[in-house]
């Protein structure tokens, strides 16, 4: 299976520290050798990057981890193929436009008997079961809300019901967010922790690796990172729920 990452938080804050743990599992700590990517919303902008050379060995991702790129919500994957071939446009995370916002999309997991069947506003530019499911999401979110974006209750109950249809086709873990809203859906496996003050030092599972989160914070900032497995072995992360679906907003998990 593929490994997600994602930042959501209250100020801009980069994920250098974060990606050097995770990119090592993309060929060194783990077998995820297939490709990956990583976006970053900055206001209404996203930039993003994605390469299918494995992320240990790509020169891009070696960019990301040396460009400590502020943003207050970051999307990455590294891939393991379940289906598709080893080619740049079926690299996630995956974007779009709607109601006049990027969205972008990651996916971990297998849904090996799910068709799209035809579809009037997207179209999968590759031939993964991962973009696929992206393109019914938007699809369903526009004709559901034609004249533009909801509120977040509102969307959050169109995005639960198309959520379990695609999760029952097989093992649906993802990340969506547009630069505003940021959602998470756990089916088997993903965990969350949220750095806020007082702020302590981390050290990474995949590389000897530790910052001290307080020489680099102010009191008032705070950081949900979401990972498929904990990125640090001297923090607690909160294990997502399998068939749950959460949004963050300003770095922690919110009611809807």
């Amino acid at each position: 299976m593929c490994q997600l990452l994602g930042m959501n938080c209250n100020v801009p804050t980069d994920i250098c520290f974060s990606f050097e743990g995770f990119a090592a599992r993309g060929g060194k700590t783990d077998d995820h050798k297939d490709g990956w990517g990583i976006a970053f919303f900055e206001g209404k902008g996203c930039r993003i990057f994605v390469d299918e050379k494995p992320s240990i060995a790509s020169p891009v991702a070696e960019l990301v981890r040396s460009y400590p790129i502020r943003s207050t919500h970051v999307i990455a994957h590294i891939r393991k193929a379940t289906q598709g071939e080893i080619t740049l446009e079926n690299c996630h995370p995956f974007r779009r436009e709607m109601w006049g916002r990027y969205w972008v999309f990651a996916h971990n997991g297998d849904l090996p008997d799910f068709q799209l069947g035809s579809t009037k506003y997207y179209i999968p530019v590759g031939n993964t079961d991962s973009e696929k499911a992206f393109c019914l999401i938007l699809e369903t979110l526009r004709t559901a809300f034609p004249y533009g974006k909801p509120s977040l209750r509102e969307l959050y109950s169109v995005l639960q019901q198309v959520t379990q249809k695609l999760a029952s086709h097989g093992i649906f873990n993802y990340l969506l967010s547009d630069g505003e809203y940021f959602f998470t859906h756990c089916s088997t496996k993903l965990c969350y922790i949220v750095r806020q003050a007082p702020f302590v030092a981390a050290h990474l599972i995949d590389q000897d690796v530790t910052v001290d989160f307080s020489e680099l914070t102010t009191p008032s900032d705070r950081v949900a990172v979401i990972a498929t497995t904990p990125l640090t072995d001297n923090e607690t992360w909160t294990a997502i729920a399998p068939g749950e679906l959460l949004a963050f907003q300003d770095g922690l998990p919110v009611q809807i």
